[in-house]
């Protein structure tokens, strides 16, 4: 695929023009966006998934202004004969293959920005109330009919002392009813409900989106990190491998015109301004700003799960069978220039163009150009992947 090449998928415009037009703009109604869509997951499978400890999920009633919230998981859901209820389950693509696959069809968002797939099942009249989200989204529907309204409002005060956040004054500007396959795109801040009409599910693409200060306690986190493994005061998780600091931290704190003091309490001016200069002498640059984003966007959520191959093959191996290495549905991988973060961690090998391909299509083939290019160090670190179920070999 290329960023223009029309898609069925964005209702016929290319990534490009999406990207150039309705990306953080306004909203886009796409009809028949998975022509014949039916997603492998039922409307049982969610109320099964939704009993897991490990799946995040709610499940929102309402009765006219009424609302009531709960967290999962669940012994069981109400009957589907019962209206006026909705449950979610998050981060489905963590637990589906399917769910996984269907979420990487829109990784022409990059991975940065590409969060998870929620599901959601409602019976009939089912919602979670107009409200809007501070994120990208795109709401595909997989089963029966839900009523969309929208309105790209300012207006976005809340109705206080709900457990959710219900708008006060929502005012409806369009309206839509999608069937399965339909799809609707929502830039941040664009209000909207969705309402179930009969037994309904909706899957829905969400995409990061961090605050200023999230950005800035990251960076703060990151050269902390950096800092306490170069003065030897143990690891933290940007710390490895070190960054080069300028030689001045290690440079010992000097006061030979200090005078005798006769308020031995109080903090000396000069200990004031060496620690600001200290402040000011940390390198917050690209390569810092790269190990945070590079190791937090790729960071595992608590319930991730890996399945590990009872018998892996052996990348060294001659005489390996044809197939592909792709990498498992949970692992998250990306790169910058030589520095490669898989899972949380800097890789130990550096982000050669077989590993950046791996990181960009999520598999490599064998045989193939990329494989055979792979050094050892490469294929042993690989190897410890495919041992930790990070990586899995298909065969043909």
């Amino acid at each position: 695929m290329t960023i223009d090449q029309p898609l069925t998928l964005l209702g016929g415009i290319s990534a490009h023009e999406f990207m150039q037009t309705y990306w953080q703009r306004k909203p886009l109604l796409i009809r028949g966006a998975i022509p014949n869509f039916k997603h492998s997951l039922s409307i049982d499978n969610i109320r099964e998934l939704v009993t897991r400890e490990e799946v995040e999920s709610r499940l929102i009633i309402h009765d006219g202004d009424d609302w009531e919230m709960e967290t999962g998981p669940f012994d069981e859901l109400p009957p589907a004969s019962q209206p006026n209820w909705t449950a979610l389950a998050q981060s489905v693509d963590l637990h589906d293959d399917n769910t996984a696959a269907l979420m990487r069809q829109f990784r022409f968002i990059g991975d940065a920005r590409l969060d998870d797939a929620m599901i959601s099942i409602a019976s009939d009249g089912g919602g979670v109330g107009p409200h809007f989200d501070s994120y990208d989204v795109f709401l595909l529907q997989a089963h029966g009919k839900r009523h969309w309204r929208i309105s790209q409002q300012k207006d976005l005060s809340l109705v206080p002392d709900l457990p959710l956040k219900i708008l006060r004054n929502f005012q409806v500007e369009e309206e839509f009813t999608l069937e399965p396959g339909d799809m609707l795109y929502l830039p941040p801040h664009v209000a909207h409900d969705g309402i179930a009409i009969g037994d309904c599910m909706t899957i829905s693409i969400g995409f990061r989106s961090p605050t200023q200060a999230t950005l800035a306690r990251g960076l703060m986190d990151a050269a902390s990190d950096q800092l306490a493994a170069a003065s030897g005061e143990g690891f933290g998780l940007y710390a490895d491998p070190p960054i080069p600091m300028p030689e001045s931290m290690q440079q010992r704190y000097t006061d030979p015109d200090a005078q005798a003091s006769t308020t031995p309490a109080a903090l000396p001016e000069n200990l004031i301004q060496k620690s600001l200069d200290a402040l000011n002498a940390i390198r917050f640059d690209e390569a810092l700003a790269s190990r945070f984003l590079g190791v937090w966007l790729t960071e595992l959520p608590s319930n991730s799960w890996f399945d590990i191959a009872e018998d892996p093959v052996d990348l060294h191996d001659p005489e390996l069978p044809e197939g592909r290495l792709a990498l498992d549905r949970c692992s998250r991988m990306m790169y910058r220039g030589d520095e490669l973060y898989i899972n949380g961690e800097v890789a130990p090998c550096p982000a050669s163009p077989a590993l950046k391909l791996l990181a960009d299509q999520r598999q490599l083939s064998i045989p193939g150009e990329h494989f055979e290019a792979l050094d050892e160090d490469e294929r042993e670190m690989l190897n410890a992947w495919l041992d930790d179920g990070w990586l899995q070999f298909k065969e043909n």
